[in-house]
């Protein structure tokens, strides 16, 4: 009986995982992104200016990740958006719509008490890994 195979992903370009998790997992063909907040990779210092940049920088630190599994957006099936404040819902959207662009994943959206370094926007994702045939 072949097991199931876990590759943990790592790359330099983007953030250091600030607890004890990985930046990704793979999981056979899953890729499973944890949370990113608008940290530099370089620093490990949170963007400024607010929810745009933080949500430019957090969807950079994706894209990394992504292309370090050997993926891209397009390969994104979920993912999980949590801000700070509901009424931030219309900026950020409109920066995570710059990077998908079709076949949209299914996407969560919710208000949360707070979230980690005093961040704005935190988004995590579920992607597939390998050639997608899309039906209509």
């Amino acid at each position: 009986m072949a097991g199931v195979v876990r590759k943990i992903i790592q790359t330099s370009n983007a953030p250091a995982a600030i607890g004890s998790y990985s930046q990704a997992v793979r999981v056979d063909h899953t890729l499973y992104i944890s949370g990113q907040i608008g940290l530099k990779p370089t620093t490990g210092v949170m963007v400024e200016g607010g929810v745009i940049p933080e949500t430019q920088q957090v969807m950079k630190n994706m894209g990394a990740i992504l292309e370090a599994a050997g993926a891209s957006f397009d390969n994104v099936v979920k993912a999980t958006v949590m801000l700070e404040d509901i009424n931030d819902f219309t900026a950020v959207n409109t920066e995570y719509a710059k990077n998908f662009t079709k076949n949209f994943p299914a996407r969560a959206l919710v208000q949360v008490a707070a979230l980690p370094r005093g961040a704005k926007v935190e988004i995590e994702a579920v992607a597939v890994v390998g050639p997608i045939t899309d039906e209509s």
